[in-house]
C-alpha cells in the first residue's frame, strides 16, 4: 500500500505566522493539509491555519502545552527561528543559549512528542541554513543549525524503519525580515550567484515535495536551496 496523500493530513508548522514558516504553512494547507500553527506572534490573521497557538519555544513548559493540544499529527516542520550575530570577541553566551533553546531544545521536545504517534509516511523536516558549515559573524547560529543537522540526520536512522522520513533543508540568504532585523541590519547578506535572494516561497515549494508521498525515499538529507551560493 503507497502513502497517503496530504489531503485531511494535519502538519504542525512552527513559526507560522512569518517569513519561510508562513510560507511553507500556506502552501501546506494549499494543498490540502490541515496545518497546526505555533508562534511566539499571536497578532494577525492566518486564514491558512486550521488551528493557532501561541507559545514562547524557548520555554521548554509551553512547548510541552503545544504538545498537550495536539494529536493525529503526521508532519512536523520545525521553521521557527532567530540569528544573532557577532564576532568572536563580541560573542554572548545568553544569545548561544537563547539560539539552543528555539532551533535545537524545541525541535527535540517536539519530535519526542510528536513522531512516536506518527503512522507510516509521517514526515520530520527542520529548516536549517546553508551557513551551518560555518560563517563569519555567525558562529553561534552556525553551531546551532550544524546541532539541528545531526539530531535530524541521527533522526532518519532510527524512524526509517517505520516509513517515517527525517530531513534538513538548508537555504541561502532568503527575502524574510529576519535578514535585516536587529544586529543583522549592519551584515550585508551575500548574494547567491542566481543574483537575487531565495523566496520564502521557493523553500515552500521544496518543504511540499519532501512532505509528500512523493519523497519517501528522501530521508537523513541536508537539501540545499542555495541559488548556486555553494558552488
Amino acid at each position: 500500500m503507497g502513502e497517503p496523500n496530504a489531503s485531511g493530513r494535519t502538519a504542525l508548522v512552527t513559526g507560522s505566522s512569518s517569513g519561510i514558516g508562513a510560507a511553507i504553512a500556506q502552501r501546506l494547507s494549499s494543498d490540502g493539509w490541515n496545518v497546526i500553527g505555533v508562534d511566539i506572534a499571536a497578532a494577525g490573521t492566518a486564514p491558512y491555519l486550521a488551528e493557532r497557538i501561541t507559545a514562547d519555544l524557548s520555554d521548554v513548559d509551553q512547548v510541552r502545552a503545544v504538545l498537550a493540544r495536539v494529536t493525529g499529527v503526521q508532519a512536523l516542520v520545525h521553521a521557527a527561528g532567530f540569528m544573532r550575530v557577532g564576532g568572536l570577541c563580541e560573542l554572548d553566551p545568553a544569545n548561544g543559549d537563547a539560539m539552543w533553546a528555539v532551533h535545537v531544545r524545541a525541535l527535540t521536545v517536539l519530535a519526542q512528542g510528536l513522531c512516536p504517534q506518527m503512522s507510516a509516511g509521517g514526515r520530520l523536516l527542520a529548516i536549517g541554513s546553508r551557513t551551518s558549515s560555518g560563517a563569519a559573524q555567525r558562529s553561534q547560529y552556525a553551531a546551532v543549525k550544524a546541532a539541528v543537522t545531526a539530531l535530524v540526520r541521527s533522526w532518519a536512522i532510527e524512524l526509517a524503519p517505520r516509513g517515517i522520513t527525517a530531513n534538513i533543508i538548508a537555504p541561502a540568504a532568503t527575502a524574510t525580515a529576519m535578514l535585516s532585523a536587529g544586529e543583522r541590519a549592519d551584515v550585508t547578506p551575500v548574494i547567491p550567484p542566481i543574483g537575487r535572494l531565495i523566496e520564502p516561497r521557493e523553500i515552500a515549494a521544496y518543504a511540499a515535495f519532501v512532505l509528500s508521498a512523493d519523497a519517501a525515499a528522501i530521508t537523513g538529507q541536508h537539501l540545499l536551496i542555495c541559488g548556486g551560493a555553494s558552488l
